[in-house]
């Protein structure tokens, strides 16, 4: 604990005492001296100067008084009263065997801050022998550490009030995490009628064994008509809980609050789970803020909003006398948590995890105009509401050996883009000056290679009719061509202009996103390497929602934007300013529109609304003459009205027919579906 100082305050310096024409010790140089011991905290000094006071009534009570309230700036301070002007003292006065002195204290603890005025009383003890010396001690009572402790069998005591924590809501104030009613399952007793049957129908109706129920009813504490506890399910389930009551006697809840995922696993990765802290946990956290009882998130935004949705526990020092009439000390009001409004659209995301139903893959949604995040959706994924209403070992062991690997976070991963990066490659070409959009190509045959390429060669997906130009390539996604172009560029353009938006830096997001990279340390420095990289094969990697912001240029005359996930931030910011010129926007929308018309993407061409966009197919083989390696397939689109970007990643597309046009389907049918 800190120590201060005395603060002695003394108006009048010294009375002086008469006999033998020799100073007296004085009342306030004792207390100085008190005091003084009383700031350091000294209790066992502090008791040798004290009268009639039992030393553990007096130095055991202080020291766990101010270790349990975690005292700590401790400042006491006196006053001398000054004599009043034009007053002689009477002989009376000058012969007093006590004086009393105003003190204050003041202390910070773990309910705030603690102030109080007081008086102590400083008295005279006479010389047991003719030569011996007059000194005084205080006259002490437990109201000198507390005005409320008015004797000894008063005691310190402490409330607490836990706070709410704060709920997790859409832009729609829809809920994402929220406190609502669950339900606590449990058996009375005493209303078995048939037991071993009665047991089998409620293991079957709740879900757990009946050793859980034998065991839960042979504790200690069973009696008859009390309410045995077996599982707390949220209320999401209620209509089934209601089903089973009614039709089992000895069956029955009790409701209380707790947390609920309404989207269960459609929100999952992106909101995680808050459940009741784990030793670990609790060894890594500030443990005045935690007890092995608390509630912590554990992954997504019930993690990383932990502090703003945990809020502070409320408490009071309180004195209690025999009779238990309450005191208060000092009181720390309770700080409910935080809500937190998100941008994130739940209808959204809602559509974009059922379109990806069966597969596994990542989307993420924007309005490109704002960079407002509308969805992160992660595919398959986990119910966080198992984690707080149990998570059985079954669920668990499967989750695990499912191939497609549920408890991934495939959104805040990087991925290899494919050809939906070849629009920001014809950004970087057209705004360099490398690539003339009207200049057309000789390009021969479904493969090309430079000399001295050895065995590998560039690939494309159909043959031209003639000369291609950036159009062309665009809308049917030529490969060489884009090959050919990042040669003619060169590293320094490619690599440049990449940065522009936004590879090799920290993604600017309030949800940790992995950055996206160029390669693996960098650069393009080899000529095969930066031909691939040109239409998203080689070494480069970006998330979803990266994806997504490179192409808010072509909606936003040329600005990158920042995405943002909480309403309360601003929202229409630039990341990058100003890095494509309106005529190369103008050529960039209107050839992503072609490809959804004429191109690659047929599939998201719908009657009811127009959309453009982009496809890509990633090549995850191991060699050039793998045949059977894995394929992801993508696609990023968005509406005429522009108010929404989706771009989508699935896994495995290689035994699609129609390749990343099965992404663009998907794609099309949510913005479909959301009009």
């Amino acid at each position: 604990m800190k120590k201060f100082g005395v603060i002695f305050l003394l108006f009048s310096a010294f009375l002086v005492a008469c006999s033998d024409e020799e100073e007296e010790v004085q009342p306030e140089e004792r207390l100085e001296e008190y005091v003084a011991l009383w700031n350091e905290e000294n209790f066992g000094e502090m008791h040798t100067r004290v009268i009639d006071t039992p030393k553990e009534k007096f130095v055991d009570r202080y020291q766990k008084i101010y270790e349990d309230i975690e005292a700590e700036d401790l400042s006491v301070t006196f006053e001398v009263p000054e004599p009043v002007e034009g007053e002689e003292e009477s002989e009376e006065e000058e012969e007093s065997t006590e004086e009393t002195f105003p003190i204050s204290v003041s202390m910070e603890s773990l309910a705030g801050p603690i102030e109080f005025d007081s008086e102590i009383t400083m008295v005279k003890e006479e010389p047991e022998t003719e030569d011996g010396e007059v000194d005084w001690k205080v006259s002490w009572s437990p109201a000198l550490i507390f005005p409320e402790l008015q004797d000894a069998t008063t005691e310190i005591d402490f409330e607490n009030t836990e706070p709410v924590r704060g709920q997790i809501f859409d832009r729609n104030r829809k809920g994402l995490a929220v406190n609502e009613s669950i339900y606590e399952l449990g058996v009375v007793p005493e209303r078995f009628e048939n037991e071993d049957a009665e047991k089998e129908e409620i293991a079957e109706a709740i879900g757990v064994s009946v050793d859980e129920i034998e065991s839960a009813m042979s504790a200690s504490w069973v009696q008859p008509s009390y309410f045995v506890p077996l599982k707390v399910v949220p209320g999401l389930e209620k209509d089934n809980i209601d089903d089973a009551v009614e039709s089992i006697t000895p069956l029955t809840y009790q409701t209380t609050t707790g947390r609920i995922y309404p989207l269960a696993e459609a929100a999952g990765h992106l909101v995680g789970y808050a459940a009741k802290i784990n030793a670990e946990k609790l060894e890594e956290v500030d443990q005045s803020r935690y007890t092995d009882q608390d509630v912590i998130g554990y992954r997504g935004l019930e993690q990383l909003y932990e502090d703003r949705l945990k809020g502070e526990r409320g408490i009071k020092i309180i004195a209690v006398t025999e009779e238990n009439e309450k005191t208060t000390i000092a009181e720390k009001e309770v700080q409910n948590g935080e809500n937190i409004t998100l941008t994130i659209d739940i209808e959204v995301q809602q559509q974009l995890f059922n379109e990806m139903s069966g597969d596994a893959g990542t989307a993420a949604a924007i309005n490109p105009k704002t960079g407002e995040t509308l969805a992160l959706v992660s595919a398959p994924a986990f119910d966080p509401n198992a984690f707080i209403y149990g998570l059985s070992n079954s669920q668990w062991q499967e989750w695990q050996e499912d191939e497609q690997n549920p408890m991934l976070n495939r959104f805040a991963a990087t991925f290899s883009p494919g050809s939906v990066i070849k629009p920001v490659t014809s950004a970087i070409g057209l705004e360099s000056g490398s690539i003339d959009p009207s200049e057309g190509l000789e390009i021969n045959g479904l493969t090309w290679q430079k000399d001295g390429w050895g065995n590998y060669s560039v690939t494309r997906v159909s043959e031209s009719s003639g000369p291609v130009d950036l159009m062309d390539a665009l809308v049917r996604s030529d490969n060489i061509y884009f090959a050919q172009q990042a040669l003619s560029m060169g590293e320094d353009v490619l690599v440049e202009g990449l940065k522009e938006f936004g590879f090799e830096e920290e993604f600017p997001f309030t949800y940790p996103i992995e950055s996206s990279t160029l390669s693996n340390n960098g650069a393009l420095d080899r000529e095969v390497l930066l031909a691939d990289t040109s239409y998203g094969q080689g070494e480069m990697e970006m998330s979803a929602l990266h994806l997504a912001m490179t192409y808010t240029p072509i909606i936003n005359q040329g600005d990158l934007m920042q995405p943002i996930l909480e309403m309360d931030e601003e929202s229409g910011q630039v990341w990058k300013e100003d890095i494509l010129s309106a005529e190369h926007v103008d050529f960039l929308a209107g050839a992503l529109s072609n490809v959804v018309t004429d191109g690659t993407a047929r599939t998201a061409n719908r009657e009811s609304v127009v959309i453009s966009g982009k496809t890509g197919t990633a090549e995850l083989k191991q060699s050039q003459a793998d045949e059977s390696g894995q394929e992801n397939g993508w696609f990023v689109g968005y509406p005429d009205d522009q108010e929404i970007l989706i771009s989508m990643m699935i896994e495995k597309i290689q035994d699609q027919d129609n390749g990343s046009g099965y992404v663009a389907n998907k794609v099309a049918n949510v913005i479909e579906n959301l009009r």
